[in-house]
């Protein structure tokens, strides 16, 4: 029984995620940009090019119609194939492990119960561990799928860059007079008439190999194991959060103590908006390591690890960096949380009901 309810967990898990993702994807791509834009603070202009973004960043519904107008609706879903794979493959993973792990929590805590030890019930620090356990596996097994997203949400953002690096190199030059003003002009305007090249999934994975090879395919994951914290939290919140429900019912005596889909979506929102702005910074830093490294000019738009990226944000953007889009990816992950936990208890409803209706024709045609 307890291996059946984890598969319902995984396949309704990777349904609800799957439709999270394809309603709010247009706000996560923009967030990713947003996340992975280097703005410098004031007192640090001079050290990077002057191509690099130092005005203020337009609002997320403005950057939403930007993409639009630039690239078409496409824009806004570039990256959403292999996008709904992990997404898909991590909730399943996820909901799979972790649905297997609480059983075994479950079972632990009450046979303590049994030797004297404990109330019968898993606490706070046993949903942390179950959740990070879940969430670690999810994390090493996915990752790949992540970092080709990311290139591809990026990857207009990431050309845009080049190409400013180019025309500030040929202004250089005209400034220098090693190329006549006339040229100049025909040289802009040709570089302006250059559009992204189509960036496919196999185009982003051979880009990802040639720089890096098989280990670029985990860029990241050092920070997106920490974030594994996120739904660790997440879900501390979210099962303390039923369980007290349940047992205010129980309490109360009221006959019915099951969990409304109205509350689920409730209670998922407030799980996921204290875990999202405990951990965002980590989310920062993970998309910047994913993402494309900027192509000419100052190193400090590049890193090398981690430990990097923390150290150049912190001297070149300041705190403030760290927190970028946090507003977008609030909308956006709290509202995708909140449609996972209600589609994936609904169809975990739906699965056991047909679970036991089978059971019962077996047991019929049987007798």
């Amino acid at each position: 029984m307890s291996e059946s309810n984890a598969i319902a967990n995984g396949l309704a898990g990777a349904g609800g995620g799957i439709i999270a993702q394809i309603i709010t994807y247009p706000l996560q791509t923009v967030n990713t940009r947003q996340q992975t834009e280097r703005t410098l603070k004031r007192n640090k202009q001079s050290l990077l090019p002057q191509s690099s973004n130092s005005t203020k960043a337009p609002g997320t519904l403005l950057q939403i119609f930007q993409v639009i107008g630039s690239e078409g609706w496409g824009g806004l879903y570039s990256g959403l194939k292999p996008s709904l794979l992990g997404t898909a493959a991590s909730q399943g993973i996820y909901y799979y492990f972790y649905q297997v792990f609480k059983n075994k929590a479950v079972a632990i805590a009450a046979a303590r119960k049994v030797k004297g030890h404990g109330d019968g019930t898993v606490g706070m620090f046993g949903w942390l561990v179950v959740a990070a356990i879940a969430g670690s596996l999810n994390v090493l097994l996915t990752n790949p799928i992540w970092v080709l997203v990311t290139r591809m949400q990026t990857h207009t953002q990431a050309e845009k860059k080049i190409m400013e690096e180019k025309k500030e190199d040929l202004r250089r030059a005209a400034s220098e007079s090693t190329i006549a003003g006339s040229t100049l002009q025909d040289n802009l305007a040709e570089l302006n008439s250059i559009k992204p090249r189509p960036y496919g999934t196999i185009h982003a994975a051979n880009e990802v190999y040639n720089e890096a090879g098989i280990v670029g395919f985990w860029k990241g994951v050092i920070p997106a194991l920490i974030m594994v914290c996120n739904p660790s939290i997440q879900f501390m919140i979210y099962e303390s959060s039923l369980q007290h429900l349940r047992a205010k019912r129980a309490a109360k005596k009221q006959g019915d103590t099951s969990i409304s889909a109205l509350e689920v979506f409730l209670v998922g929102a407030i799980a996921k908006l204290g875990a999202t702005v405990s951990t965002y910074p980590l989310l920062v830093v993970k998309s910047r390591l994913q993402a494309k490294q900027e192509i000419g000019g100052s190193s400090s738009l590049r890193y090398s690890g981690t430990f990097d990226a923390v150290l150049k944000m912190i001297r070149y953007e300041g705190l403030p960096g760290f927190y970028k889009g946090m507003s977008t990816k609030i909308v956006q992950s709290v509202f995708a949380a909140s449609v996972l936990f209600m589609v994936k208890e609904e169809l975990v409803k739906a699965f056991m009901v047909l679970a036991d209706k089978s059971k019962k024709v077996v047991s019929n045609m049987s007798s």
